[in-house]
């Protein structure tokens, strides 16, 4: 069988173009493989599920009957990580039928009670006097 001697650099030619082709693509025209696309939807739906869930975080937060005390002792506290752990063992990130709370619902939460005010004020200061 006689092989034409264009074969061997054609073919070498297509390896070339379709290695680059590939790290192009993958490198600037945003192709994902995917198991890249699952996870990244998977982020995309719990960001959208805590996004949801945080404002109902914050009333249930402002429901409590001395609200206004555990809003300014939480907004006193200038740990993040301590303010998450408040909300989560209070219960306010347990999402009903789940026994863990989720951290990121959590943290939400409390980015959002940093901002919360509630009628009638009430300072850091009121709030120690009424523990006491």
């Amino acid at each position: 069988m006689h092989v034409p001697v264009w074969i061997k650099p054609a073919v070498w030619g297509a390896v070339v173009g379709a290695v680059g082709i590939m790290i192009v693509g993958f490198s600037w025209m945003g192709w994902t493989l995917g198991g890249t696309t699952t996870r990244l939807v998977a982020e995309g739906s719990e960001s959208a599920v805590i996004a949801a869930l945080a404002p109902f975080c914050v009333a249930n937060y402002m429901k409590q009957p001395d609200a206004a005390k555990q809003l300014a002792l939480l907004k006193a506290d200038t740990s993040s990580y301590t303010q998450r752990d408040i909300i989560e063992k209070a219960g306010f990130s347990t999402l009903p039928g789940n026994k863990e709370p989720r951290s990121g619902l959590a943290a939400a939460c409390e980015i959002a009670l940093r901002t919360a005010s509630l009628p009638g004020p009430q300072t850091l200061a009121e709030a120690k006097t009424a523990t006491k």
